[in-house]
């Protein structure tokens, strides 16, 4: 056993989304892989483990804590301009090959990651919702790493945001199952989702499956949460027109009003060879965003070269309603009731 795991075993906790089996193994609910995790033996994601007694999760750590704009995120549709303190753990249940946080992310799983270690600071969820109040976080989101794999963690740092007044969010790959979306909801206001291709055999060489990530979009659609779906754009692996309609059509059929991000790519880990995402492929993706029928269509990660895809505009009468540049808000028109000033439409998303 590697210090990194050694380290990250003795900082847990029993998990609570588990079906234990007759035969003493347990079967993990948190992610889609649904692993069936044998005594002494661990999940796909690495972190969370069978220690003969049942399933532990990580507990009472973070590898990153910082206080961001939400539009890092990206979230344009949720509080624009608000603070989102973001506190990330490590692991993951993907092996994305172009993962730009893959450091902390592929911890446990990838020799390469031992550093994550010097990373790791004890923390309470007391502490993570002091830390907000004081940095005057109205949003706190558990990113960097998948948030899903440690959800029992986030739900206690949550349910404490929550009495103060906090909205709480999930950056996530939206490979869920709907019992840990059943069991995030009552705390949980929001879910930025990667859409990361329309091919299953692209998502199977990053560790998941493609429908496990197209019925959690739905369904986080269909539970009432706010919802922004992401999809990072690189060349030579999912950026053919073909692929992107399909992604814009069936996003536009769950919601048009469903905010769409089409990101640049630029290499990074195991994928160094494909080239970096220029802006007309991003500003073509958006515009088969439009022609698909989505109302609110953003091109991110190359600010002030991608048009008038940076801002909201109103789906009916087209007035500049946010106008950004990068995570910049440089004027917001919609009103707090979520509406256009100028013809009175809604505008889709959480704005007061």
């Amino acid at each position: 056993m590697s210090r990194l795991v050694s380290l990250l075993d003795k900082l847990s906790a029993p998990a609570e989304l588990t079906i234990p089996q007759a035969d003493g193994s347990v079967r993990c609910i948190a992610c889609g892989h649904r692993c069936l995790i044998r005594p002494k033996r661990r999940g796909i994601c690495q972190v969370r483990f069978h220690d003969g007694q049942g399933v532990r999760l990580p507990w009472g750590y973070i590898s990153a804590l910082n206080a961001d704009p939400i539009e890092k995120k990206p979230f344009y549709h949720f509080l624009p301009g608000a603070i989102a303190l973001t506190f990330g753990m490590l692991g993951c249940d993907f092996h994305c090959g172009y993962c730009q946080n893959w450091l902390t992310s592929q911890a446990g799983r990838d020799p390469a990651c031992e550093e994550a270690a010097f990373f790791v600071q004890k923390i309470s969820p007391e502490q993570i919702v002091e830390v907000a109040r004081r940095s005057g976080a109205q949003v706190i989101a558990s990113s960097y790493n998948e948030p899903l794999i440690t959800s029992e963690w986030a739900a206690a740092v949550f349910k404490l945001a929550n009495q103060a007044g906090i909205k709480c969010v999930f950056v996530s790959n939206g490979n869920a199952t709907p019992e840990v979306l059943e069991y995030l909801r009552p705390i949980l206001s929001g879910m930025k989702i990667d859409l990361k291709s329309m091919q299953d055999k692209n998502y199977r060489q990053l560790g998941g499956v493609l429908k496990n990530v197209l019925d959690t979009i739905k369904r986080v659609h269909e539970m009432g949460l706010w919802l922004e779906v992401v999809t990072l754009v690189v060349p030579g692996f999912n950026d053919s027109t073909e692929e992107l309609w399909e992604a814009a059509r069936y996003l536009a059929s769950v919601s048009p009003n469903l905010p769409w991000h089409v990101t640049a790519f630029h290499s990074d880990y195991h994928m160094q060879e494909n080239p970096n995402t220029p802006s007309k492929t991003l500003l073509r993706a958006a515009e088969i965003g439009r022609e698909a029928g989505l109302n609110y269509v953003y091109a991110g990660n190359l600010p002030g070269r991608v048009d008038e895809y940076e801002t909201t505009y109103c789906s009916k009468c087209h007035l500049q309603l946010v106008q950004r540049t990068g995570y910049l808000i440089r004027a917001m028109q919609v009103t707090r009731a979520g509406n256009c000033p100028q013809c009175g439409e809604g505008v889709a998303g959480v704005w007061a």
